[in-house]
């Protein structure tokens, strides 16, 4: 069919044209078909006739990035006026946001789940082939933030959190730092994983972010912690041919205020006795440190980690000397620093008290743009899941 083109020229004016069906047989039919009871074709044209709100798609995705990416929707009102001289109001700023991570999140709830039964499934599954040289670490932590419950004026601190992955292939090592116990190091690729609730829903969501970027093609898994016990279990049960590495900073850290502890404050005993631990520690000789403190076994401490407890309980995790020896990393810098980039950067702000499902839309969105994939994971898949979306489920999807 040979097709016709109307040029146009000078100023052009419309209206919004809508057919409604003539009798509710006709509706009926039109609802059979997918549509809605009414069709507007200038909507459709434009690509807005399934998106809530009717902004465009390329509209919203550029407002829920500088949502993500400012300090508040306030400031990202400002930097939309600025950058596209538009007047979006912050509350308009904060549903878009939030109806874009929604969608992103749901797609990651849908890959968590997906993984998770190819975990079940187990090696028949999973394509573990393990032919790549090199180690894919992973690192993970929990950050509290205040969220709010609606219609009531209290709060309640929720724990998000927060996974990196990244493999070795994508690591510039920098130096060491804080008398040699603190590696600097950068990373080019990496991603991050984020749940906001209990962690085996995380791990699922880890899970998911370590297949994609090569769990069981690397020869070695490596998992640094601060020791949590969470961790453990999240290890075992998702990752047990991992090497779980308790991070160096945080067992001197706890070995300095046992000292405290111990001598009573007395600096002039507590400090050359840290001293000698941390280095037995890093000497690989974990066996006379726990052996020092066994007179304190079973014993419960007020407000100080029971130094004994905490190093038996990691005991497979600490033989630092042969970490290094192997080349591996020892530190946790790269998780802690991302709880400040990922989360706190736009969900701890003087004030601010979150929704919990309005918060984990937002880290979503956050922890995309920080794993450089915004683009594939925002930009590409929101609008393929629009052109997806059936009539009769535009439902599913936050309204504004």
């Amino acid at each position: 069919m040979e097709k016709h083109y109307l040029t146009l020229t000078g100023p052009v004016s419309f209206s919004r044209k809508m057919f409604v069906p003539a009798s509710k047989d006709d509706k009926q039919r039109l609802t059979s078909l997918g549509y809605p009871g009414t069709i507007l074709p200038l909507d459709m044209a434009l690509g807005i006739d399934k998106v809530p709100g009717k902004m465009s798609l390329p509209l919203m995705l550029e407002i829920a990035y500088w949502a993500q990416n400012q300090g508040s929707y306030q400031e990202a009102e400002d930097q939309i006026r600025r950058t596209l001289h538009l007047e979006i109001g912050d509350d308009t700023v904060r549903k878009v946001a939030n109806l874009i991570g929604s969608i992103v999140f749901m797609h990651d709830q849908k890959r968590a789940d997906e993984a998770y039964q190819k975990l079940q499934g187990g090696s028949e599954v999973l394509d573990f082939s393990y032919d790549r040289d090199g180690i894919l670490y992973m690192e993970m932590d929990g950050a509290a933030f205040n969220t709010r419950h609606p219609g009531l004026n209290d709060s309640t601190w929720r724990e998000n959190k927060l996974g990196i992955v990244f493999s070795s292939d994508d690591v510039h090592f920098l130096g060491y730092e804080d008398g040699g116990e603190v590696e600097k190091f950068y990373i080019d690729r990496k991603e991050y994983a984020d749940y906001i609730g209990n962690c085996h829903e995380f791990g699922k969501h880890l899970f998911a972010a370590a297949l994609r970027s090569g769990y069981g093609k690397y020869r070695r898994t490596v998992i640094i912690s601060d020791g949590a016990t969470w961790i453990r279990n999240l290890k075992e049960e998702f990752f047990p041919d991992a090497q779980q590495i308790l991070d160096l900073f945080h067992a001197i850290e706890n070995i300095y205020s046992f000292a405290k502890y111990r001598f009573d404050n007395d600096e002039k005993r507590a400090m050359p006795w840290a001293k000698q631990m941390t280095a037995l520690l890093k000497d690989g000789q974990y066996l006379k440190v726990i052996d020092e403190v066994s007179s304190y076994e079973g014993k419960t401490i007020p407000n100080v980690v029971n130094l004994h407890t905490y190093l038996t309980n990691n005991i497979e995790n600490i033989d630092y000397k042969r970490y290094r020896e192997e080349g591996l990393y020892v530190g946790s810098g790269a998780i802690e620093s991302s709880n400040k980039t990922v989360l706190q950067r736009r969900l701890k702000q003087a004030g601010m008290r979150w929704d919990a499902a309005t918060a984990q839309n937002m880290v979503t969105l956050r922890a995309k743009a920080v794993s450089q994939k915004w683009i594939e994971e925002v930009e590409h898949y929101v609008p393929q899941f629009f052109a997806d979306l059936d009539y009769k489920d535009l439902k599913t999807i936050p309204r504004f």
